[in-house]
């Protein structure tokens, strides 16, 4: 069993690399390109708060998608989604837990991406190709 995990353990931190700049990416792509279209970002502002933080949604994810500066992009994503559980769920209620003021995701995205800065892109990336991961 040893040699399998050790074997895969790199192609899955890529694996959740790819998923976890996906999914940013659409939240990003959701505030700015309108696509997926959510109601709540309907008439949203780029030079809003939630602008801001869709533009860099959309430039992290896509990075940490195709794994290109992965350790930097993660980095300052895993800030971005702290901010946006304190800024947009904590502020909501003081003492609420993330289940209590819907901040599980943004929670979760946080220290998935700081766990990415510090372990890397894994072998499925830009970075690994140019011999920087």
């Amino acid at each position: 069993m040893s040699a399998l995990t050790s074997s895969w353990t790199p192609r899955l931190l890529s694996l959740l690399r790819i998923v976890a700049g996906y999914l940013l990416l659409t939240h990003g792509t959701a505030k700015i390109l309108g696509f997926p279209k959510v109601e709540m970002f309907a008439n949203l502002q780029i030079a809003s708060m939630y602008g801001v933080a869709g533009v860099l949604e959309l430039i992290l994810g896509a990075l940490l998608l195709i794994g290109l500066f992965s350790r930097f992009a993660a980095f300052i994503a895993s800030g971005l989604c702290a901010f946006a559980y304190f800024i947009g769920h904590a502020s909501a209620s003081t003492f609420a837990t993330p289940i209590l003021n819907s901040g599980e995701a943004a929670v979760l995205f946080c220290f998935i991406f700081l766990y990415l800065a510090a372990a890397g892109p894994g072998p499925w990336s830009v970075d690994a190709g140019r011999g920087k991961a």
